[in-house]
């Protein structure tokens, strides 16, 4: 993430998606990440095999899938898209990245493939509000 601010805050919005891919790429290599670029995934489905059914723009550490755009306004679609590529990969992580959004934080957003939120993460607070609303 520390990466990609650098390059929203130095390049700016607006060049194609493959400047913002080839520049993250080196960035995260020079930190010494093992990062695999436009990476082509085989999968199959139904008895038939797709050698080439999709590129991931990075995959980072084998484990992270970087989905880039370069769009003045994500679409619904671009995260399915990334949790479908997860999905496929078997993959857990995935970050999509809008360098065509104002700002960082709103261009940046984390997929997470069947996550399953512990007992211990929900909040003390909620838990008494649905025992008294139960009564």
């Amino acid at each position: 993430m520390d990466v990609a601010y650098k390059l929203h805050t130095q390049l700016g919005p607006g060049l194609l998606e493959s400047v913002y891919e080839a520049v993250l790429s080196r960035e995260l290599e020079r930190r010494g990440l093992s990062v695999e670029r436009q990476k082509s995934v085989s999968f199959e489905f139904d008895g038939m095999q797709f050698d080439e059914g999709f590129r991931v723009d990075l995959l980072v550490e084998r484990a992270v899938v970087v989905e880039l755009k370069s769009v003045e306004k994500l679409a619904p679609v671009h995260s399915k898209q990334l949790l479908t590529y997860l999905k496929l990969l078997n993959l857990q992580v995935g970050l999509l990245i809008n360098f065509g959004a104002p700002t960082l934080k709103e261009g940046l957003h984390r997929v997470v493939n069947n996550f399953k939120p512990s007992a211990s993460s929900l909040l003390r607070v909620n838990q008494d509000k649905e025992l008294e609303e139960s009564r």
